[in-house]
């Protein structure tokens, strides 16, 4: 699973065993966490309203052997998203996650638009009128992670966050958020004549449409 979304554009964390998962969760935010019932360590199920407690609006697929319509009844009501029982195929699971994050973040719309450009969520491209603007995949998900934050100041560590895992902890320095950034910028201002991307000295950065 971490290889087939990492692949596709996702940033993907892994934990092995409740404990760990427990940690992660209490510890760093998640667009959507894919939940074995099955945990090493403990039932996946508690944690569900762990996450749920923190408030915050993580799509959550819950994964399960059992095909017994209590535990995915439970599972739902406990505040999962979906369920899915083993064996699966993992492009349906990738539907069910790119779905699901539609659903959440921008409200099932397969297609954003602000200004004059267009971003395809289904096949993670941007347009400028009829034009297409090439971006990498950290690219991609910097405006993404924007779109959903405009006209809030982020933080170089929370756009680190999103865009790489808690493996950027290992970093030396915010040398590849400003080169991601730059370049963005740059996109965004050639095609369109306008500058969308502001920073906050000291803070940040805020994305402000016009």
């Amino acid at each position: 699973m971490v290889d087939y979304f990492s692949t596709n554009g996702w940033v993907c964390e892994q934990a092995k065993d409740f404990d760990e998962a427990t940690l992660k969760i209490s510890t760093y935010t998640y667009d959507n966490i894919v939940l074995d019932v099955d945990l090493q360590g403990g039932n996946g199920m508690e944690l569900i309203s762990r996450i749920r407690a923190r408030k915050i609006d993580t799509g959550i697929v819950i994964l399960s052997g059992k095909k017994s319509i209590a535990d995915k009844v439970n599972g739902l009501n406990l505040g999962g998203d979906d369920y899915l029982t083993k064996p699966f195929h993992l492009e349906e699971l990738g539907a069910r996650i790119n779905a699901l994050h539609r659903r959440k973040a921008f409200k099932g719309a397969e297609h954003i638009i602000f200004d004059e450009f267009k971003i395809d969520t289904e096949s993670k491209l941007l347009w400028h009128l009829d034009k297409l603007v090439k971006l990498t995949k950290k690219e991609y998900l910097l405006l993404m992670y924007f779109i959903v934050n405009r006209n809030r100041v982020l933080s170089k560590s929370a756009i680190a966050e999103h865009i790489w895992g808690d493996s950027f902890d290992e970093a030396d320095n915010f040398d590849a958020i400003y080169v991601h950034m730059v370049n963005l910028r740059k996109k965004l201002l050639k095609a369109s004549g306008k500058d969308y991307i502001t920073t906050a000295w000291g803070m940040g950065y805020k994305f402000a449409d016009h």
